[in-house]
């Protein structure tokens, strides 16, 4: 009888201890990476290049939702409203973390609701000219703007493309002395520039690259503290003479808040794994952008002085995206 209870006993004990087991084992499923923004944009292929490696790291599959629209909001609030146990990541940018929530209401509150994983994508803002306005340098192009200070005319991407858009203000503002400080103008794309619609275009540097080598556009300069891989022989803003301005896109992976932290850590460790490979190093080296300094910190900084010099400038400039 005794021994049928020590028996009894101990098959109790050994299933608590595997069901306690099988309920903390994260992930138990696939993991899913929500990507606020439409597939093939820079977001979009920084998270494709290093889901797979996290696949490997976490022991399951990793698959890329998109949901794009409004400049990265819809994605971001909507991933705010499924699953926040982490086995749904959130691609964050730095427009829906730190630039949106100061342009309109929204449903979250940066550093309170999304806890961060780390860094995976940062490429420069970088100032490019059509080639047959026939200057060089930014000395150059400041020269030529007092020439012609009641025509020239530098343009952003657009406005949803809020790093390109909030660093040529940033350029504009930071140097009123200057006539560089020039009306600006919205272009979906490089060819505003290169088709001669505008005179220069600050765009993200892994994007006009390729008009750049193409010699169809000429790069000034990055704005950036360091030069970008994707136009090495470029200087940056400081370099060139022009201090004070740095507009960097960049994208990281975030969880919930409300997510264990045990999880977040799983998360972290197999992200830190993942972006040891040199082969991503190379990959994302060869599309012209970087992951600055890996770790939850370095994001947790970026996300908080972008939003602090972002803000400030908004709030002074009276900026207003629909």
């Amino acid at each position: 009888m005794r021994t049928h209870i020590v028996r009894s006993l101990t098959t109790l004990v050994l299933t608590a201890i595997c069901q306690t087991a099988v309920a903390d084992e994260f992930p138990s499923r696939p993991v899913k990476i929500v990507v606020p923004y439409a597939a093939g944009g820079p977001s979009d292929t920084g998270a494709r290049l290093v889901h797979e490696n996290m696949s490997r790291e976490l022991g399951k599959p990793v698959i890329i939702e998109n949901r794009g629209g409004g400049g990265g909001l819809n994605g971001t609030e909507s991933f705010l409203a499924g699953e926040l146990d982490g086995h749904t990541m959130l691609l964050g940018g730095i427009a829906p973390l730190t630039i949106i929530p100061w342009t309109r209401k929204v449903s979250y509150v940066t550093e309170r609701d999304f806890v961060p994983i780390g860094t995976v994508w940062r490429s420069a803002q970088t100032l490019v000219v059509r080639s047959s306005l026939g200057v060089k340098t930014m000395a150059e192009f400041v020269a030529y703007a007092k020439a012609n200070s009641d025509k020239v005319t530098i343009g952003s991407r657009d406005r949803h493309r809020l790093a390109s858009w909030l660093g040529a203000v940033a350029a504009r503002r930071r140097h009123q002395a200057h006539p560089c400080a020039v009306p600006l103008h919205q272009r979906k794309h490089a060819a505003g520039a290169v088709g001669g619609q505008i005179d220069g275009l600050f765009g993200d540097a892994s994007t006009v690259a390729a008009q750049v080598n193409a010699g169809k556009a000429i790069a000034l300069s990055v704005a950036a503290p360091q030069r970008s891989p994707a136009l090495p022989d470029t200087p940056t803003i400081a370099e060139a003479g022009y201090p004070g301005v740095e507009a960097e896109g960049w994208h990281g992976f975030v969880a919930s808040s409300k997510t264990p932290p045990d999880h977040v850590k799983r998360l972290r460790d197999a992200l830190r794994a993942a972006q040891s490979d040199p082969i991503y190093q190379d990959r994302l080296k060869k599309q012209g952008a970087t992951a600055g300094e890996f770790g939850p910190d370095a994001l947790a900084a970026l996300i908080r002085t972008d939003s602090a010099k972002w803000g400030a400038i908004i709030t002074s400039a009276n900026i207003k995206v629909d």
